[in-house]
């Protein structure tokens, strides 16, 4: 099964609900399919136009490395050297930190990843965290 455009909106349109409801800073969120490609993206009024790279390398990591932001970032700090080849490896698309969540179907399978940007990496990571759980998907921070 892979991600619907359907679904894919809906994992935006409740991110950036959560984020309103949170007082968040101006988001941008953008949903992946498991071959890294987009299949939607949304920046509400007021985020930075460059945005949309940062969404982008969040959840492209998460879906190249099959390991969440979070663990991205783990891993950046544990083998620093690692993570700057895997980046060269994708010519400097990844960011590894929290707010690019790892995206599965309910039997734990890989179908893309959510990029969130525009507050703290954790607030990111919630927002996404809300609209993959609208979603009736599973979300790996």
């Amino acid at each position: 099964m892979g991600i619907s455009l359907r679904r894919a909106r809906t994992i935006i349109r409740k991110a950036l609900e959560k984020g309103r409801d949170m007082g968040l800073k101006p988001l941008s969120v953008v949903v992946l399919d498991a071959g890294g490609h987009v299949q939607a993206f949304e920046r509400e009024n007021g985020a930075a136009p460059g945005r949309f790279a940062i969404a982008h390398g969040k959840a492209y990591g998460a879906v190249m490395l099959g390991m969440a932001g979070t663990a991205q970032m783990a891993r950046a700090e544990q083998q620093a050297y690692f993570m700057a080849a895997v980046n060269g490896v994708y010519g400097g698309q990844v960011i590894p930190v929290p707010g690019g969540v790892l995206l599965r179907d309910k039997k734990g399978a890989v179908i893309g990843a959510v990029g969130v940007t525009g507050d703290s990496s954790d607030n990111d990571a919630i927002a996404a965290m809300a609209g993959i759980e609208a979603a009736g998907l599973t979300g790996e921070i």
